[in-house]
């Protein structure tokens, strides 16, 4: 009875779009929250004991996956995109919504967009409200003494999830790399950058099925019909005959 419920609330394809924005944003800010107040930079610890998957704090000033990009400019910049390209889903995913467009469509561009706004939210206000972390030992205190490390959209982005499934040193007959290590996967990266990548992925891989294809429940097409040949019309060709 709950799951039913539950989908037919989620039929409605703005309550969708709202549900996933609300879910990886919430998801994303309080990962980012506890790690950054309860781990120095670059502390780290197992998931599970395992020797591949680790939460491992680190802070990046650009794109996703601890991209750089171009300093402190290059920093704003980046920011700024992100806010545009968050209004332009905005527009996009309310147009499609009204259009009827696939409920696939809109959960991967809902994805992208929660994304983006998880990460921007760290650009622009982690360096207002919390003190600089360290490799010391020494925490980010929320709202400390010494007032926030960074003016507004020159905060960074933090990031937790490190998978190195792969880690090891290739041997001396390898072409090019050999005797040097090789690590997969090496990218450090968070929730928002993994809603990001799945919405774009998704989107690659099922753009035909998402963007040709229309719920055919919602907006039904509708084929002229053809009117039928009256008795009196079938007399005249006969008499014509």
């Amino acid at each position: 009875m709950i799951l039913n419920c539950l989908n037919n609330i989620l039929l409605k394809r703005s309550t969708l779009v709202l549900t996933i924005l609300a879910l990886v944003l919430l998801l994303d800010q309080m990962l980012k929250l506890w790690v950054k107040t309860h781990l120095s930079y670059g502390e780290q610890f197992s998931i599970f004991g395992t020797d591949w998957a680790y939460i491992h704090f680190v802070e990046n000033n650009g794109m996703a996956f601890g991209i750089s990009f171009g300093g402190e400019l290059g920093k704003l910049a980046l920011s700024l995109f992100r806010i545009a390209a968050v209004v332009f889903l905005g527009f996009l995913i309310r147009n499609l919504i009204k259009q009827s467009a696939t409920k696939g469509l809109l959960v991967c561009l809902s994805l992208v967009m929660a994304g983006a706004i998880g990460n921007i939210l760290d650009s622009a206000f982690y360096g207002l409200l919390f003190s600089a972390s360290d490799y010391h030992g020494g925490l980010s205190q929320f709202m400390g003494d010494d007032g926030g490390y960074a003016p507004f959209l020159h905060g960074k982005v933090v990031d937790m999830f490190y998978f190195p499934i792969i880690d090891t040193i290739l041997p001396d007959w390898f072409p090019i790399w050999g005797g040097q290590r090789f690590e997969f996967f090496k990218p450090i990266f968070n929730v928002a950058d993994t809603a990001i990548s799945i919405g774009i992925i998704s989107l690659l891989l099922f753009q035909r099925k998402f963007i040709t294809h229309s719920d055919n429940s919602s907006n039904p097409i509708q084929h002229p019909v053809e009117p039928e040949a009256s008795t009196n019309d079938v007399d005249k060709v006969d008499n014509v005959e």
